[in-house]
């Protein structure tokens, strides 16, 4: 394919969310975690029991935060934290990350809702959930938040490939996440989705493919994960005792795969993460010399090898 026009991303080679956001707000827009007490419904017995065999909410939850503090004062230490580590923020908004955190009764989500948005620093809400809950009273009442505030929805993916999503203990297929996409954004909400790179069962062409599918959605913003073996997880047991049975990506491997990726991504979808990194103390595997930090620029740089950035053959795979 010839391409139509030069790299319009600059060094990045992709369309990078903090980019936009500054943009858009004028500086930082720092999310401030807090835990408001949700479960799942396949961890719940709704849907199943044991939740995704691949997720330990203390993974990804700060260590400055505890469940027995009030919503007000979660943000309050969230806050102390993040002002010493960054500068330049804008806003602040209040994401709540752990668990399904629109699964529950109405009345009790909009009572944390609006306790996080009473808080003078607060802007806005990032709300963390799976796409099997979200009922249309729900997204009715976060498009009214939206027209005052800035309202983030993010909806866990993970696959775009049923077979592997049920090998993960999921709980939902792809299609629940196309119809959840769909009915927010017909709303006029920006919906971030999550995507975790490597599931077993997953190939190379199948996980291109999730590219392309997610192409044709209304998707605002793209969070991409790469798989890591989290101790306490059912998949982390199931490597421990045949490491065959769920193969990882190598460092290169990974780098090559969201080159390849991003490659065949619509380029007006934001990338608002490239990877994650889970404490030390938690990870089993793999283990790479490469930080967080560091991955992205060698993604660009990988891109800057093949002389190619974010959506270059993206036209190539939606034909």
């Amino acid at each position: 394919m010839t391409p139509a026009a030069a790299n319009p991303f600059g060094e990045r080679r992709y369309n990078a969310w903090n980019e936009h956001v500054k943009t858009r707000y004028g500086g930082r827009v720092q999310k401030v975690s807090v835990i408001a007490g949700f479960t799942c419904p396949n961890r719940d017995g709704l849907v199943g029991t044991g939740g995704c065999s691949f997720c330990n909410n203390a993974s990804f939850t700060p260590s400055y935060l505890s469940r027995r503090q009030p919503i007000a004062e979660q943000i309050d230490a969230g806050l102390e934290f993040l002002q010493r580590r960054y500068t330049g923020t804008q806003r602040y908004i209040a994401y709540f990350q752990s668990y399904s955190n629109t699964y529950g009764e109405f009345e009790r989500l909009r009572s944390c809702y609006e306790e996080a948005l009473a808080h003078h620093q607060i802007s806005g809400l990032a709300i963390g959930t799976r796409p099997d809950c979200l009922p249309d009273e729900v997204l009715d009442y976060l498009a009214a938040l939206a027209r005052d505030h800035i309202i983030e929805l993010e909806i866990g993916v993970e696959s775009c490939n049923d077979a592997v999503l049920a090998r993960v203990n999921r709980g939902h297929d792809f299609a629940s996440s196309v119809d959840a996409i769909q009915r927010a954004a017909a709303r006029g909400l920006e919906v971030t989705a999550h995507l975790l790179l490597g599931l077993p069962g997953e190939s190379h062409a199948s996980m291109l493919d999730g590219a392309r599918q997610l192409s044709t959605l209304p998707i605002r913003a793209l969070k991409l994960h790469q798989l890591q073996l989290v101790r306490g997880t059912a998949l982390a047991r199931e490597w421990q005792r045949n490491a065959d049975a769920v193969p990882l990506l190598s460092e290169q491997g990974c780098i090559d795969l969201l080159a390849d990726f991003i490659e065949r991504l619509s380029p007006d979808i934001l990338l608002q993460r490239v990877g994650s990194e889970v404490p030390p103390s938690l990870k089993l595997a793999p283990f790479w010399n490469l930080r967080l930090s560091e991955l992205a620029p060698r993604i660009s740089a990988e891109l800057a090898s093949r002389g190619s950035w974010q959506g270059l053959h993206c036209r190539d795979t939606l034909r």
